[in-house]
């Protein structure tokens, strides 16, 4: 477990290529929070070490703690939702009732039903030989609901003109789905949306390739 130490800031646990801390780190930059960043190497089961552990006691990342408060979060909609409400500026979710209902449910099309099927803690129950055809057929199944979804709600984001936490787990996890060997090009909303998001600068700085536990190889 390394760290980058600063004092008195927010410390955000995370992984560089989890797709649940690259959801945060993209919130916490276009919210403008200064922060601290922990690296967790999950190849190296660090999150199950007594020490981590305790932050989180399932052994995800990400987990953000206030150091203004001391408290501790974990999972990563609750957290970006818990810095929507103490850091309003920047919303991550809309005013409108109907949108907001929106952009949860393509939050949780990511986060409950693609994610979870496919993240490494699963993954590594399967036999290694058929772990990318696992991960491709559940986010095919995924994102052909998704971009059904996205035909009647996108407009320059993936919910109208103002983009949203239903814009930050998008991006992740076609990252994923190109890595699993999924044709993106099937899915032409999401795959402009990916394109336009990842230029923008909060995405691009967030990119697994742009952390701290990044290996050389891989940047």
């Amino acid at each position: 477990m390394s760290t980058t130490a600063t004092a008195n800031l927010p410390v955000l646990y995370s992984y560089f290529r989890s797709s649940c801390s690259w959801r945060v780190r993209v919130a916490l930059k276009l919210k403008k929070i200064d922060h601290e960043i922990r690296y967790i190497n999950l190849l190296k089961n660090e999150q199950r070490s007594e020490e981590y552990l305790k932050i989180s006691p399932f052994g995800f990342v990400p987990a953000f703690v206030d150091n203004r408060n001391g408290k501790t979060l974990i999972e990563s909609v609750s957290i970006m939702e818990y810095l929507d409400e103490t850091y309003p500026e920047f919303p991550l979710l809309p005013k409108d009732p109907q949108d907001r209902a929106t952009v949860r449910a393509l939050v949780q099309a990511v986060a409950m039903d693609i994610q979870p099927v496919t993240n490494l803690r699963v993954l590594r129950y399967l036999e290694e030989d058929k772990r990318s055809a696992w991960s491709k057929h559940w986010s095919e199944e995924g994102f052909k609901a998704i971009e059904s979804l996205l035909v009647k709600s996108a407009k320059t984001f993936s919910v109208g003109d103002s983009l949203t936490m239903a814009d930050i787990v998008l991006v992740p996890q076609v990252y994923n789905a190109v890595r699993f060997g999924v044709d993106m090009s099937v899915y032409p909303t999401v795959s402009r949306l990916y394109r336009e998001l990842s230029e923008l600068p909060e995405f691009h700085e967030a990119h697994p390739s742009r952390q701290g536990d990044c290996p050389p190889e891989l940047r």
